[in-house]
């Protein structure tokens, strides 16, 4: 298959772009990636077994282990993750501990919601706000602000969402959601300059990224109340094992992986 369209479907959910459109199942989605429903189908199975694969991987190391054991979640109880890509993704953190605590915690019943859309900004993920009192979480894990520090025209332009707006989005959306629900931030993950410099798609549109605007994001999520997940060198190169895609934005399942054994082992202290 060609590999643009596996990405596409593996970053794109246009169930959760077009909330307002009912039935929105394989039969209509999988013509807009130019797949057949069988196909999509098949595709989405096998990026399910894969984040399978890298939970399993990842209780093979009797530390990640012990940290799910320890996980703060309550049997039945309800966690809902708000994002962008890097949440959206069928590969994501996110994904990964929904396996990992049907793995280690079968038993428990933990409904785990996805809502994270890929290229969402903290001014349009403002518009779910209400969706969180409909889902009535008793956790929200919420990761954004790497598309806010998006710059059109190239490292000196302008940053698609202010810094200062970032910061005020982020604090309205915490101030939305239902009580008594837990609320942890986790920082978006560092980007490779050079290889989003070099990616054909971001030069043709002119949009580029800075590791210094995402430090400074993860700055501002370090100072608002409630946990907040540092996971931002966790896709930095490691030896021979490339932890971001050649866009250079977007971590690999081994990247993904890291963020989610950095996730758990933070939850597990609480």
């Amino acid at each position: 298959m060609n590999p643009h369209i596996e990405k596409l479907v593996r970053f794109q959910r246009p169930e959760r772009s077009l909330p307002y459109l009912p039935g929105l199942g394989a039969d209509r989605v999988a013509p807009l990636f130019g797949l057949t429903p069988v196909e999509y189908e098949k595709l989405c199975t096998d990026f399910d077994e894969q984040a399978r694969w890298a939970a399993a991987a990842l209780l093979d190391d009797a530390a990640v282990a012990a940290a799910a054991d320890r996980l703060p979640l309550r049997p039945g109880q309800h966690v809902v993750a708000l994002g962008e890509s890097s949440t959206a993704d069928r590969l994501s953190w996110f994904e990964i501990l929904r396996y990992l605590l049907d793995l280690r915690r079968p038993d428990d019943a933990i409904r785990l919601t996805n809502l994270a859309v890929s290229g969402a900004t903290t001014t349009q993920t403002l518009t779910l706000a209400p969706a969180l009192g409909f889902q009535r979480p008793d956790w929200v894990f919420c990761q954004l602000g790497a598309n806010d520090a998006q710059r059109i025209g190239g490292p000196g332009g302008q940053r698609l969402v202010g810094l200062a707006e970032t910061e005020r989005n982020l604090r309205i959306l915490r101030s939305r959601a239902p009580e008594p629900a837990q609320w942890i931030w986790l920082t978006p993950t560092t980007v490779d300059e050079a290889r989003i410099a070099a990616f054909e798609p971001f030069q043709r549109i002119g949009i580029t990224w800075t590791r210094a605007d995402i430090a400074d994001t993860s700055t501002v999520l370090h100072d608002l109340a409630d946990l907040t997940v540092d996971v931002e060198n966790d896709t930095l190169p490691n030896g021979e094992d490339p932890l971001l895609l050649d866009d250079g934005l977007h971590a690999t399942l081994a990247g993904q992986q890291a963020v989610a054994a950095s996730f758990v082992a933070a939850l597990a202290e609480l």
